[in-house]
């Protein structure tokens, strides 16, 4: 009896860390990298690199100044800002990406408490934050490979111009407009598979949320499988409704998270004035979750009722 060892819970340990997890994030986030500069040119890689430096500045400053520990290095503050990168446009100016990245560091994470206390993915909100206060360069789209200005396939298909739209295997490729990391759909699939063969994120947000796109867009008669790969519906999917953070604990939850997520997107982009809808509902989902959480989280044997 000697040799007992006794420990607090949780008894059963995994070797996965936050470190490691995002980054396994981050390699699956490469391929998409890769095709927004094959893409879009140099000026790409330029945005990424100015929205990763700044959120890594702005949460080891933030920090830094409040005497908080330093959390850096659990890199959740890179894969803030490719994904924020990931929702902009190649053209936008270069203050305007370090304004969202400010934004979405220290308003939305480090002011609610940092990491796993957020109630909103970062990049979403300040996406959406950009949107409203920089309307004409959020909005502001080209089309490779001339790099001339044009309407996005959601655009077109808000417009009724679906003799315009782009050829699917365009879309799957990604030479459309859009931003620089969700147009490619095909990058984006490499890297939402190899998230699920790690165990990353599991099946039921990506597969739902885009299977309700797929399934009410085609019942009112929208283009299915344009509206699949048009926007970041695709990249919304697997990389930003799947955070930890704010997305639901049970696989029922998820669900129903990805469902309502998809159920907003339809129809923001059916009925809304803005053809995109994606970040929205996200948002919108994530305000949510507390509740999906309550209703759909077993009790413990024994425990009394919350």
């Amino acid at each position: 009896m000697s040799n007992l060892a006794l420990s607090a819970s949780p008894h059963i340990r995994d070797r996965a860390t936050t470190s490691r997890i995002m980054l396994d994030v981050i390699i699956a986030l490469i391929p998409a990298l890769i095709a927004s500069i094959w893409i879009f040119g140099a000026r790409a890689a330029l945005i990424v690199a100015v929205c990763v430096a700044t959120c890594v500045f702005s949460e080891w400053l933030y920090e830094k100044l409040m005497k908080k520990p330093n959390t850096i290095r659990d890199l959740s503050a890179v894969i803030t800002g490719i994904l924020l990168a990931y929702n902009l446009p190649v053209t936008i100016p270069v203050w305007q990406a370090m304004f969202g990245s400010i934004v979405a560091i220290i308003l939305v994470k480090q002011l609610f408490g940092g990491l796993g206390k957020n109630f909103a993915n970062p990049a979403i909100t300040a996406r959406i934050v950009m949107f409203l206060a920089f309307s004409v360069t959020m909005t502001t789209w080209v089309i490779p490979p001339d790099m001339v200005s044009g309407a996005t396939p959601l655009a077109l298909l808000k417009k009724g111009e679906t003799a315009a739209l782009p050829m699917l295997l365009d879309m799957f490729l990604g030479v459309r407009g859009g931003c620089l990391g969700e147009t490619s759909v095909l990058a984006l699939l490499l890297g939402g598979c190899y998230l699920m063969i790690r165990r990353v994120i599991s099946w039921h947000i990506p597969v739902t949320f885009i299977a309700t796109v797929f399934a009410l867009t085609a019942l009112l008669g929208r283009e299915p499988v344009y509206q699949v790969m048009s926007g970041g519906l695709v990249l919304g999917a697997f990389f930003m409704a799947t955070d930890y953070v704010t997305s639901p604990q049970t696989n029922w939850g998820r669900v129903i998270f990805a469902f309502g997520a998809g159920c907003l997107t339809v129809l923001i982009r059916a009925y809304g004035s803005y053809p995109e809808g994606v970040s929205y509902s996200i948002l919108l989902m994530n305000i949510l979750v507390p509740y999906i959480n309550k209703a759909t989280l077993r009790r413990a044997f024994g425990g009394a009722k919350t």
